[in-house]
């Protein structure tokens, strides 16, 4: 073989000795994608959490305006959410020499990758027993309670909540049937908190009849200021001023002197009475498309704040917490207003905390995403 051969046999071996190497880079290529899925579960979670939150608090606020409105409210859970990835690659090698009698040579180097990322989201409608179990029956007294013994301030539990205790008359803004609350709503709300906050509130369960019974009970160790809060509040509610434990259930007025009734809203109450606060465009108040805003009350000679504020504008606002569109305006929180947001995450979480979890049948929408 002439040197020119030679060296040119040796070009050609150089040359498939880096397709070797970039043929063995690419093979460990495609088995380090075998181990993308673990990869993904940060990502991805993370992702879809934030995703659903968000849908959510559109949902909700979408059907508070729509109940403004007189509009129909739609509930539609994400049932399930499942992604799948697939990743596929193959690579080829092919290399010839011929020495003898004439030099020829070829080398043929191939390779080609798949990805793909199909997530399946599927719906289920809130409708029949368990729309009825999850929004038209009202939130259980046990869950009140429980929330305020949990630390939630009982103004707020008991303005959002509660329609009346032993007979005393919560605000309720309602469109289908709104009236004005007792002057000593807000004044008991406001007292039963400081004896919360003082330490002096707590509850416990005992077996009556059978039966599971919520007991209220007012503490001992008192400051002269919180006991002048007990006894106001057993004279508005027409407590027995010499008793400590009071028993607390559902209902409209008390049997005796010794019971404190709750009635209860449902969630769709709820939704009701704080779609009155959205501040709705006084255009739209005019030409009969929905009830007029609220106007500021007065507590015991105070000045009572909106349980929420919702501000509306034509122009889709910036720095906001969140915003949907309805009618051509856009409805929003201020993402500076961290009590309006409070009261909104509350809400939320009580439309879970009654949420059934039920399966009646219900049809399901799956869609695959393309």
């Amino acid at each position: 073989m002439s040197g020119l051969k030679q060296d040119a046999a040796r070009k050609r071996l150089a040359e498939c000795g880096r397709c070797v190497i970039l043929f063995i880079a690419t093979a460990l290529f495609l088995s380090g994608c075998a181990s993308i899925g673990p990869g993904t579960v940060i990502r991805d979670r993370f992702n879809y959490t934030a995703a659903l939150s968000d849908s959510w608090k559109d949902q909700m606020l979408l059907n508070m305006i729509k109940l403004r409105y007189g509009d129909t409210p739609i509930f539609l859970d994400v049932a399930s959410v499942i992604n799948s990835y697939e990743v596929s690659g193959s690579a080829d090698l092919g290399a010839s020499w011929q020495f003898n009698p004439a030099y020829q040579s070829s080398a043929g180097l191939g390779a080609s990758g798949f990805y793909a990322n199909r997530p399946t989201i599927t719906y289920t409608p809130l409708s029949g027993e368990r729309f009825a179990k999850s929004l038209m029956t009202p939130v259980p007294i046990s869950a009140i309670l429980n929330l305020i013994q949990s630390g939630y301030p009982a103004d707020l539990v008991f303005r959002l909540l509660v329609q009346s205790i032993n007979g005393v008359k919560n605000r309720y803004g309602g469109a289908s049937a709104p009236r004005y609350r007792n002057p000593r709503f807000y004044e008991l709300a406001e007292k039963i908190k400081r004896i919360q906050a003082s330490g002096n509130l707590a509850l416990k369960v005992q077996s009556l009849n059978g039966k599971e019974v919520m007991i209220i009970v007012f503490g001992q160790e008192t400051d002269e200021s919180t006991e002048a809060d007990i006894a106001d509040v057993k004279k508005i509610l027409g407590l027995a001023p010499h008793e400590r434990e009071f028993r607390a259930v559902y209902g409209l007025l008390p049997v005796d002197n010794k019971e404190i009734v709750l009635l209860s809203r449902s969630v769709i109450q709820i939704l009701g009475h704080v779609a009155s606060y959205i501040e709705v465009p006084e255009s739209h108040v005019a030409e009969k498309r929905t009830y007029p805003n609220y106007r500021n009350e007065l507590g015991n000679g105070v000045l009572v704040k909106p349980i929420i504020r919702i501000h509306s504008s034509v122009e889709k606002p910036e720095d906001v917490f969140f915003a949907v569109q309805y009618h051509q305006y856009w409805f929003w929180i201020d993402d500076k207003d961290l009590a309006s947001k409070q009261i909104f995450s509350f809400m939320m979480f009580i439309f879970t905390l009654v949420d059934s979890g039920g399966k009646d049948g219900t049809p399901v929408v799956t869609v695959p995403v393309r």
